[in-house]
């Protein structure tokens, strides 16, 4: 017997207040909170144990042919930037060229900038000491530097691959991975502009710190050049960036299908990675083999946690809820404003910004058709109004927010009325640019 609309819904509020139970309350690691929900949703809803297991498998296989190699090689090149120094380098020429004056405005850019192939913690952990020492140096108000930084390494985390949040939603929604990173970058902007914005606005009434003599060699000392440090970024993004567009246009050249091979991203990622090893002053076999091993260890723990939620979204899909959602709620009329809002509410609700689009992915993809988002440029805009979605609101129960506190020395009542309100700000920013970006576009 089929299950009825009361039920399915009733077995995925259930899955999913279960999910934020055991990731945010109790710390169970996501694959296993992800894995249990699948379970609860199917039996509830009357699927037989073994359709339930396939489905699963088929979810993980889906999402690990998708992503496996984009999100391995992104990490791996975003180890082997801390690891060089290239993250100082970037923010060193980005602080010059804006002057010490406008620190607040380099910091900003420069998370955005580190933060297009590196986590926004492990970004934010890296320039740390630069930002601390920038604040001292220029006299500028921890919270307004450290909230700078934050909201460029943030802006790009939630939108942009190989981040693996936007990567499992463009793989479980169907978007090219292409044209979601140009979009993303150009989306993305005015979010990170909103959150500098803010914090200079909410920090101008806080103290400065006092300025202390710090000892800052090691910032000069075997460094990789502007030019070394910058390449292993902006080359990758170049080549998917003409790798679409050759895609796009279809073009039967020569040169264009040299940029389409090398546009697919697993190349480009890969000689991004190739660039990135240029960089290391002292090739040592056992220092480069603990690199490439640190950077598959971190893609392993994303990788099972983006493939259960693949598998999430498998069990969903044969429940049928598109179906039953697109004839109960009126949902034509919600567009994109329905995504952001699911993606936010779990967002706000259990503290993972990867979570939470991972599971509004699942929920929304058989959703497309009903919201008239089932297009190519409509499952673009969807995605990127999850990752707006996914952006708010970051507060105490966001391990970023804590990374954040913690190795800026920002007391809690401080870091929610400037970095948790910039959070806000900056998806309200991101609905608004894809919702003008859809007048134009759908």
């Amino acid at each position: 017997m089929a299950a009825s609309f009361t039920q399915v819904m009733f077995f995925l509020l259930a899955g999913i207040a279960l999910i934020i139970l055991l990731t945010a309350r109790l710390k169970v690691h996501a694959f296993f909170a992800l894995s249990v929900a699948c379970f609860v949703v199917g039996i509830g809803v009357q699927l037989p144990v073994g359709e339930i297991i396939t489905a699963m498998k088929q979810g993980f296989g889906h999402i690990m042919q998708s992503l496996g190699f984009i999100i391995v090689l992104g990490t791996t090149l975003g180890v082997l930037l801390e690891h060089t120094g290239s993250t100082r380098v970037m923010a060193a020429f980005i602080l010059k060229k804006t002057g010490e004056r406008h620190a607040p405005l380099a910091m900003n850019i420069t998370g955005f900038m580190v933060g297009l192939p590196i986590f926004c913690d492990s970004g934010y952990i890296v320039l740390s000491g630069l930002n601390q020492t920038l604040a001292r140096r220029t006299q500028t108000a921890v919270p307004i530097m450290a909230t700078s930084l934050a909201a460029g390494l943030y802006a790009v985390h939630c939108l942009i691959p190989p981040h693996p949040g936007a990567a499992a939603a463009a793989g479980i929604i169907g978007v090219d991975f292409g044209k979601l990173l140009i979009t993303g970058i150009a989306v993305a902007v005015p979010a990170s502009a909103v959150g500098y914005w803010w914090a200079r606005y909410a920090g101008k009434n806080i103290s400065p710190m006092p300025d202390t003599e710090e000892k800052n060699a090691d910032m000069h000392t075997q460094l990789p050049s502007v030019m070394q440090s910058f390449l292993p970024v902006m080359v990758p993004i170049l080549l998917i960036a003409l790798g679409s567009f050759s895609s796009a246009e279809a073009h039967e050249n020569g040169i264009w299908n040299f940029f389409k091979v090398t546009g697919d991203p697993v190349i480009a990622l890969f000689i991004g990675v190739l660039l990135a090893l240029t960089a290391i002053r002292s090739w040592k076999i056992n220092t480069l083999s603990k690199l490439l091993q640190e950077g598959a260890e971190k893609a392993g723990g994303i990788l099972v946690i983006i493939g259960a939620g693949g598998a999430f979204g498998a069990v969903l899909a044969a429940t049928h809820i598109g179906d039953h959602l697109g004839t109960s709620l009126p949902l034509e009329r919600m567009g994109i404003l329905f995504p952001f809002l699911v993606t936010a509410l779990l967002k706000t609700a259990q503290g993972s910004s990867t979570v939470a689009i991972i599971t509004a992915a699942s929920i929304i993809h058989p959703l497309l058709p009903s919201l008239g988002l089932h297009t190519p440029t409509g499952q673009l805009l969807c995605v990127l109004a999850m990752g707006g979605g996914s952006m708010m609101i970051s507060h105490a129960n966001d391990a970023y927010f804590w990374v954040i506190s913690k190795f800026s020395g920002v007391e809690m009542k401080t870091m929610l009325k400037v970095y948790s309100l910039a959070t806000l700000f900056m998806g309200l920013t991101v609905l608004l640019t894809v919702y003008l970006m859809s007048l134009v576009m759908l």
